[in-house]
């Protein structure tokens, strides 16, 4: 039986944010949303159900509203990084949900990288 792509996705991202959760614990999450228009980021602390910081191509300061291409989620990567040491986090994990990392995300996360956030 063939399972529709929206099934699919949300069966790669259960099967993503377990294994991490299993392999991670303790460190804020990295969460990371794709849509047509837009890209945004949260962290995340599982523990507190808190998010720490976030970032995203709705904000005008970033330069990027409305886009979402390779050029916008680099932007939100380096925004992101620079939140996340403010809050005082240094460390996460990558929680790409059910998208494939590929172009956009992994862009966004190269940024994070090279704004010193450890993934």
């Amino acid at each position: 039986m063939a399972n529709s792509k929206r099934q699919l996705f949300l069966k790669r991202r259960l099967r993503v944010r377990n294994k991490l959760r299993k392999v991670n614990a303790g460190r804020p999450r990295l969460s990371v949303h794709r849509s047509n228009k837009n890209i945004s980021v949260q962290l995340i602390d599982d523990v507190n159900g808190v998010t720490l910081a976030s970032a995203s191509t709705l904000e005008k300061d970033l330069g990027v509203v409305g886009k979402n291409n390779v050029e916008a989620a680099t932007k939100v990567g380096a925004a992101i990084a620079e939140r996340a040491k403010k809050a005082g986090v240094d460390e996460a994990y990558f929680d790409r949900g059910g998208f494939l990392f590929h172009g956009k995300v992994k862009a966004l996360a190269d940024a994070a990288r090279e704004g010193g956030l450890k993934l």
